[in-house]
C-alpha cells in the first residue's frame, strides 16, 4: 500500500508540474512559430489543424527528467525513492526525444520542410540506441529476460535477447509515433500501458520502475490537458519517439514484455495496418487495403468522428490492459 500510495503521489506531482509548464511552452512554440504541417493526403478535417504548435512532448519530458533527477538525488540523503535503474529509461527517452526533436524540426523549418528527417536515417539510429540500451539492460541492470505470465519462472533466451530487445524498442518507438494522429489518441493510449506496467511492476516488487510509470502517467495527463480535442499543442516526434521507446524499455524491465501486443494493442494494431496497407498496395500494383493508413484514420474515413476514434480505441486499450494485467499476475 505505501509503495503505491507514493507511485500515485509522483503521478499527482508530475501532473502539476506538466500543467503549469504547460502555458509557458505554448508561447515558446507559438513565439517561434514550431507549428504543425499536415499530409495534404490526410482526412479532409485536419486541415484545420495546419499551424497548430507541435514538439508538445517536452511539456511531458521536463517534469519526467526533473522529478527523476531530483529524487534520485535525495537518496544522498538515505531517502530511496527512485533508485539508479530508472536513470536507463529516462536517458533512452531523452535520446529518443532530441531523435524526434530533430525530426519535428526539419519537418517544420528545415530542408525536408513538411517530410521530416529521412526514414532511413531515423530508422538507423534508433537501431543504435536500442542496441546501446539493450547492453545495459543486460549486462548492467540484468534484467529478466523473460518472465513467463502467470508464474515465477524466468525464461534465459541467450542469444535470442538482443534482436528481441531491439525490436521491441525500435518497434514501440515507431508504433506510438504512427498512433499520434489524432487529438488525445496516442497519449491517452501510452499513459493506459504505462499505469498497466506501472502496476505490474510495483506487484511483483520492482518498486522504482513503478514508480517511475507513474510519474510518466503524470506527466501524459498534464500534457492531455492541452492536447484533448480540440488540441492546443501535439506531441509531435519529440514525444511519440520517446513515449514508445520508453515503454519498450519499461516492458523488458520488468520482464513482461511478451504482453505488450495486448497492453499497447492500439500502437501495435496501427503498425500492423500501416505495414499491411504498404505490402498490400505493392503486391495489386496500387490496391489499398484500408481506406487510409494508420488504422485510426480508416475509421475516420469509415464516418467515425475523431472524439469517437479516440473513445472507442482507449476503451479497447483500456480493456486489454486490464487483461494484460490480470495474465501477468494471475
Amino acid at each position: 500500500m505505501k509503495e503505491t500510495s507514493l507511485a500515485l503521489a509522483l503521478s499527482g506531482l508530475a501532473f502539476i508540474l506538466a500543467v503549469i509548464w504547460g502555458n509557458p511552452l505554448l508561447r515558446i512554440l507559438k513565439h517561434f512559430k514550431l507549428g504543425k504541417m499536415i499530409r495534404v493526403e490526410g482526412p479532409e478535417s485536419h486541415i484545420t489543424k495546419m499551424g497548430t504548435p507541435t514538439m508538445g512532448g517536452l511539456m511531458i519530458l521536463i517534469p519526467v527528467a526533473v522529478l527523476t533527477i531530483l529524487l534520485n538525488a535525495v537518496s544522498l540523503l538515505g531517502l530511496n525513492v527512485l533508485g539508479q535503474s530508472v536513470m536507463l529509461p529516462l536517458v533512452v527517452m531523452i535520446a529518443f526525444a532530441l531523435l524526434g526533436a530533430i525530426d519535428d524540426w526539419e519537418g517544420i523549418r528545415g530542408p525536408r520542410r513538411g517530410i521530416g528527417m529521412r526514414a532511413s536515417t531515423k530508422f538507423i539510429i534508433q537501431i543504435v540506441l536500442a542496441l546501446i540500451t539493450t547492453y545495459f539492460l543486460r549486462n548492467v541492470l540484468n534484467v529478466a529476460e523473460l518472465r513467463w505470465p502467470g508464474t515465477h519462472t524466468i525464461i534465459d533466451l541467450g542469444g535470442w535477447y538482443i534482436p528481441i530487445a531491439v525490436i521491441i524498442i525500435v518497434g514501440m518507438s515507431n508504433a506510438v509515433n504512427l498512433t499520434d494522429g489524432l487529438d488525445g489518441l496516442a497519449g491517452l493510449i501510452s499513459a493506459t500501458a504505462f499505469a498497466a506496467y506501472g502496476g505490474i511492476a510495483l506487484i511483483q516488487g520492482d518498486v522504482f520502475v513503478g514508480r517511475f510509470c507513474f510519474t510518466l502517467v503524470g506527466a501524459i495527463f498534464g500534457f492531455l490537458w492541452f492536447n484533448v480535442h480540440p488540441a492546443m499543442l501535439f506531441m509531435g516526434d519529440l514525444g511519440s519517439l520517446s513515449l514508445g521507446a520508453v515503454l519498450g524499455v519499461v516492458s523488458l524491465m520488468t520482464g513482461q514484455w511478451i504482453l505488450l501486443p495486448l497492453i499497447a494493442v492500439i500502437p501495435v494494431a496501427n503498425a500492423m495496418s500501416d505495414i499491411l496497407q504498404v505490402g498490400y498496395f505493392k503486391v495489386t500494383h496500387g490496391k489499398r487495403l484500408f481506406k487510409m493508413a494508420p488504422l485510426h484514420h480508416h475509421f475516420e474515413l469509415s464516418g467515425w468522428s475523431e472524439t469517437q476514434v479516440v473513445q472507442r480505441f482507449w476503451l479497447i486499450s483500456l480493456l486489454c490492459a486490464m487483461f494484460g494485467i490480470a495474465i501477468a499476475l494471475v
